[in-house]
């Protein structure tokens, strides 16, 4: 944790919650865990604090560092509001649930649902990848049904990666952080974005780069590797440059359903006019090649099974 970035203390009230403790911290906010004073729900506050535009002075008020990021601090607090307005507007079982956003110390709080369970990049770190044909089947058609109800309405993620995956029981996950969502303009998204090692597809690292729902996909791609390999992809720059990733068909046809592999490369294609153009693209061929994979699936598991008991 940034010890330079100061944390409401444990039991703040704010609004009509009662901070209890920080359960992240990222570039752009602090993360806590509060209890709703009227209904004694446990919830999660989204504290809009960008460090490198501002700091909490002494009265506990979010400042800018200068008179010069006052505009810019303003500005990302209006984009902090639409990030609320967006996840308010978006019903869909996993996605994560938005309770309300309030104005408070200068700064922005986006109140949302608490669920238990555990975070899909910790998973993919304490497992050293590897994980299940099941369990990448149970995780990523319902994330990628999500999206594909943002993409209906005409917008992008742009921030699809593990560490924005939650899993609940049973691994229903839930899409989080939409602090990066973005309108579809005609020709694709060209304004200012959110960049992220090994998940975001090359045309995303240009303002340039012509953005839109296959970008999305390539992140879900990335991911999907992710829990093949234990760690994020090349980035997408590099593989731009020489591409150094070997196709998961080729290196892991022995381990998982060709299908699922054959879709994870599809997603992961450098140039954004060779992949699924949309979530739902991508989910049909997973539908579609369902049998398959869990038939697939099934013997892998057998042969796993007589290799332990041998």
């Amino acid at each position: 944790m940034d010890k330079l970035r100061d944390s409401l203390p444990e039991g703040t009230e704010i609004d009509c919650y009662v901070i209890m403790k920080v359960v992240a911290s990222g570039g752009f906010s602090l993360i806590y865990l509060a209890e709703d004073e009227d209904t004694q729900d446990e919830v999660i506050i989204k504290e809009f604090l960008p460090k490198k535009l501002a700091k909490r002075g002494t009265n506990g008020k979010v400042i800018p560092l200068d008179k010069k990021q006052a505009d810019n601090f303003n500005r990302s607090l209006r984009l902090f509001y639409q990030e609320a307005k967006v996840l308010a507007s978006l019903r869909h079982p996993n996605i994560v649930q938005v309770r309300g956003f309030f104005l408070a110390n200068n700064t922005g709080y986006l109140v949302m649902d608490h669920e238990r369970g555990k975070n899909l990049a910790s998973y993919i770190k304490k497992r050293s990848g590897s994980l299940s044909t099941r369990f990448i089947m149970t995780v990523f058609p319902p994330i990628l049904d999500a999206l594909s109800q943002i993409h209906s309405r005409n917008l992008l993620h742009l921030d699809i990666k593990p560490s924005n995956i939650h899993l609940r029981t049973g691994g229903n996950p839930l899409l989080l952080d939409f602090g990066a969502v973005h309108e579809v303009q005609n020709e694709g998204s060209r304004t200012g974005r959110v960049v992220t090692t090994g998940f975001s597809p090359v045309e995303q690292y240009y303002q340039s780069g012509n953005v839109g729902p296959w970008s999305d996909v390539y992140a879900i791609g990335a991911s999907m590797r992710a829990c093949l390999d234990g760690k994020a992809p090349p980035s997408a720059i590099e593989r731009h440059a020489k591409e150094k990733l070997k196709p998961a068909a080729r290196i892991y046809r022995r381990r998982y359903p060709a299908a699922m592999l054959e879709a994870i490369d599809w997603a992961m294609e450098v140039e954004y006019e060779k992949r699924p153009q949309n979530a739902s693209e991508l989910l049909q061929a997973l539908h579609n090649n369902k049998g398959e994979i869990d038939s697939e699936s099934a013997v892998s598991n057998l042969i796993d099974e007589k290799r332990a008991i041998s």
